[in-house]
């Protein structure tokens, strides 16, 4: 992929009534493998970033999404690429979450996600969304 191809990503912060957040670890072949992210991906030609989002979490997850909540947006330059990043909360969902694509997950108390291998790109969002939880 060429350094001036900009992705379209959303990510979802999954909040349960404990007050922790999901996290996924991406695997190891994939890019910045082993790093922990938000659940999400790209955004397709055709589709809203909620419609993203939603669809996302069923293909990775296994779980229907319901009033995701718009948090923040950033872009972010890899050496590789750079990405255009929408954040939402998801506060409300049906399922247990798994890792459908074979990605580690754990829950993590919110006041905790500073202390994880998070991907640079979804750093910001910790911030913002500690001071949404509170």
């Amino acid at each position: 992929m060429s350094a001036s191809a900009t992705l379209r990503v959303v990510a979802a912060a999954l909040c349960d009534a404990r007050g922790r957040v999901l996290i996924a670890q991406r695997p190891a072949d994939k890019h910045m493998g082993g790093h922990w992210e938000f659940p999400g991906g790209k955004v397709g030609i055709l589709e809203s970033e909620p419609e993203a989002l939603i669809r996302e979490l069923r293909e990775e997850l296994g779980v229907e999404a319901r009033g995701p909540q718009f948090c923040l947006r950033l872009t972010h330059a890899y050496p590789d690429r750079t990405v255009e990043l929408s954040f939402w909360i998801v506060r409300d969902f049906a399922g247990a979450p798994r890792g459908l694509d074979g990605q580690q997950l754990q829950w993590v108390p919110a006041a905790q996600l500073g202390h994880q291998d998070i991907l640079e790109a979804d750093r910001p969002f910790i911030e913002a969304l500690q001071r949404l939880l509170q």
